[in-house]
């Protein structure tokens, strides 16, 4: 397979048929639980008829018209995003480090209208991940995304340290533009943001002039428990970037603006050709009706609950710490322990997980994921991780 498809991502030798639910069967009919969700993206699960049912019926319809006109599901879609989220208005892209490249420019063009050329600077936090692209890349906060064979990168990003007080008596000036907060570090090792220090950092950020913006690619769209998770961080972002479970599947992605931020794009700012196609808002919508449920979000949060308390329950010495919310769960491992070689070896017995930073194994299930499914799993990862103990 490496030799048909560039190998950016080190895929493992399994090839993929069939999945429902949160279950997934390979081209030899071997069973696997899906704790991964497409990296977050399958919120509702594999096969979903009332995704499926959308999606076909749309396709029936139309699937993509030019962003010179407007689709009729594109704006019940936007008016039902909108109105769960509690922002004014959106932009739709593809997927997360577009999104992000638009909360970027709108955070430059922001500091240009209102301190001129010298407010470009956008603050973002050590161990955090923005995007693959230049300027996502050069604003996450890790330098191992920063290899010198992609520079130069961009200018005008600082990182601070996440809940740190004393960070912030210096972190925001008058050539501040944004301040862009990962509401959970998800690539960094799943690392919690804390409330009260990130209100106390969105006031510093305000009271020097900037506006304030949530990364919520990966912790949006009810992963963690809330539907935005900025909203139980209580911060409150101008902007707010969405991708990966938004349309269940489908690519796509979303900056959403309110209060300062709403009126700055103008026609021309920032477009895309795919955008808001037909085809993603009919997904959207689905999932924007279904996870903004409450008791839902309850379910989500019941089934993180359960999946971490029963983790810390087996006390097992190689696990140093078990973290997140809703169903977004990382698993600190001893660092004598390569996480790699435990995910390989879960794949082995029929559990697909990933990791984040060097030392922990991360969960993104889908949001629909079954008690039964959720005990396999984990049976699946106690055993393995008995043999590394």
């Amino acid at each position: 397979m490496e030799k048909k498809i560039v190998n950016n991502y080190g895929s493992f030798d399994v090839v993929f048929v069939k999945a429902k639910g949160s279950t997934m069967w390979d081209v030899n009919g071997k069973k696997y639980i899906d704790f991964i969700a497409g990296i977050g993206v399958n919120c509702l699960g594999h096969n979903y008829k009332p995704l499926v049912k959308a999606i076909s019926d749309q396709a029936k319809r139309q699937i993509h018209i030019s962003n010179y006109y407007f689709s009729d599901i594109g704006l019940v879609y936007a008016d039902e995003l909108l109105a769960v989220t509690g922002f004014e208005k959106g932009y739709f892209g593809n997927s997360g480090a577009e999104a992000n490249e638009a909360a970027i420019k709108v955070a430059r063009k922001y500091g240009q209208l209102n301190g001129g050329s010298k407010r470009k600077t956008i603050v973002t936090l050590e161990k955090s991940f923005h995007g693959r692209t230049l300027a996502t890349l050069t604003a996450t906060g890790q330098d191992v995304f920063h290899p010198e064979c992609f520079g130069p990168y961009p200018e005008g990003f600082k990182t601070i340290k996440p809940n740190d007080y004393e960070g912030l008596k210096n972190a925001f000036d008058d050539t501040t533009a944004a301040l862009f907060i990962e509401c959970i570090q998800g690539e960094g090792g799943v690392n919690l943001i804390d409330s009260e220090w990130a209100q106390a950092a969105a006031k510093a950020a305000r009271d020097a002039g900037a506006i304030v913006m949530a990364d919520e690619v990966q912790t949006g769209i009810g992963r963690t428990g809330t539907f935005l998770a900025s909203d139980a961080l209580g911060f409150k972002p101008e902007v707010v970037t969405l991708a990966k479970g938004i349309a269940g599947g489908l690519p796509m992605g979303a900056c959403l603006f309110r209060g300062k931020a709403a009126d700055v794009f103008v026609a021309g700012d920032h477009q895309s050709t795919f955008a808001g196609n037909p085809l993603a808002c009919a997904a959207g919508c689905v999932v924007a009706e279904t996870v903004s449920n409450m008791l839902f979000l309850d379910r989500v949060n019941h089934a993180g609950d359960v999946i971490r308390g029963k983790i810390s329950g087996w006390n097992l010495p190689i696990v140093k710490d078990v973290r997140g919310k809703g169903l977004m769960i990382g698993t600190q491992i001893d660092s004598k322990i390569k996480v790699f070689d435990i995910k390989l070896r879960c794949l082995e017995k029929g559990l697909c997980v990933t990791t984040a930073g060097s030392d922990v194994i991360r969960f993104l299930p889908p949001l629909t994921i079954s008690d039964k499914e959720i005990e396999e799993g984990l049976n699946i990862f106690k055993s393995v991780l008995e043999e590394f103990c």
